[in-house]
């Protein structure tokens, strides 16, 4: 069966490092506990929604070495549908993931590899995967030029769009008018719209704002205060989720959007939409890691059912 999910997006072996705090330049500290994981936000936006129940596929470039080797059996084992070509002599994505051990909170350095020489020829040629899908999903580590075409050729299906820019940067012009759903952080947020979002009425402000320029909706994420939708005409809160003790944050963001990407290809609204893709951030961060704490539908249905 076609996948009805597709992420275009970076594979990156997460090297994670969990100490009290980061070493000033120069210093060495010990830390807690270190481990080698599968990540890249648009892999784990992709193995969020398979385990959230979506039939996903992934696009992406890999070098060749075990860390492709890492993401194939990844993808596998979660049974996504890889368009990843080896880049001959190439090296696959990596990232260094600091975790302060008291609060879980975290620091990224991301090195996307061959992930990196990503085209807009290279998107070209997967046109018919995107097309045939019912949500596409992009972020922003592969090279924008690629990320907007992707986007191009998807809203030329009548696929429904998700953009997560992240990392923060700027945006080409038109890259917003191809989106059906952009989804910031506050701090994305305020990169993209040149304002402070600290508080309900600013996010809105910045919500309204991303929307004036073409997307059409804006779903901020807000953290534990849960999410903001703003669909071009007025906003709605979605309060946060509590599913037990927060163990690490890092792949909150990723979880949320590839659960927004299931609900959204469901047929569920928007509100509906970002309440379940709530419920799959604050699952994940009861975990370590980040394909490793990415919740299972059942665990997310039942965090729902509990209101």
């Amino acid at each position: 069966m076609a996948a009805e999910i597709v992420v275009l997006g970076v594979f990156n072996a997460d090297t994670t490092y969990r100490a009290a705090r980061q070493p000033a330049m120069g210093e060495t500290i010990m830390g807690e506990s270190f481990a080698l994981r599968p990540g890249g936000k648009g892999s784990n936006q992709a193995v969020a929604a398979a385990r959230a129940g979506g039939r996903v596929a992934m696009l992406s470039r890999l070098g060749e070495d075990a860390f492709a080797d890492l993401a194939l059996s990844t993808w596998r084992n979660e049974g996504i549908e890889p368009h990843a070509p080896r880049m001959p002599g190439g090296q696959t994505g990596a990232a260094y993931v600091f975790v302060e051990a008291g609060t879980g909170d975290n620091a990224i350095i991301v090195c996307p590899g061959a992930a990196a020489t990503l085209s807009a020829a290279d998107v070209e040629g997967w046109a018919e995967v995107i097309g045939g899908a019912r949500v596409f999903v992009t972020q922003l580590e592969q090279p924008v030029e690629a990320a907007m075409r992707a986007l191009q050729i998807a809203r030329r299906a009548g696929v429904r769009t998700i953009l997560n820019p992240a990392p923060a940067a700027d945006l080409p012009e038109g890259m917003l008018a191809l989106c059906d759903v952009v989804t910031p952080n506050a701090t994305e947020a305020g990169a993209l719209t040149g304002q402070p979002v600290e508080t309900r009425a600013e996010a809105e402000r910045a919500a309204a704002a991303l929307c004036a320029r073409g997307a059409g909706a804006a779903i901020l994420t807000l953290g534990a205060a849960g999410a903001l939708v703003h669909d071009g005409r007025e906003a709605t809160p979605v309060p946060g989720m509590s599913a037990g003790p927060v163990v690490e944050t890092t792949g909150a963001g990723d979880a949320f959007n590839g659960g927004l990407a299931v609900a959204l290809a469901e047929g569920h609204t928007l509100a509906e939409a970002a309440r379940f893709a709530t419920a799959v951030a604050a699952l994940s961060v009861t975990g370590a890691g980040t394909v490793p704490a990415m919740p299972r539908r059942s665990d997310i249905d039942a965090l729902l059912a509990r209101g």
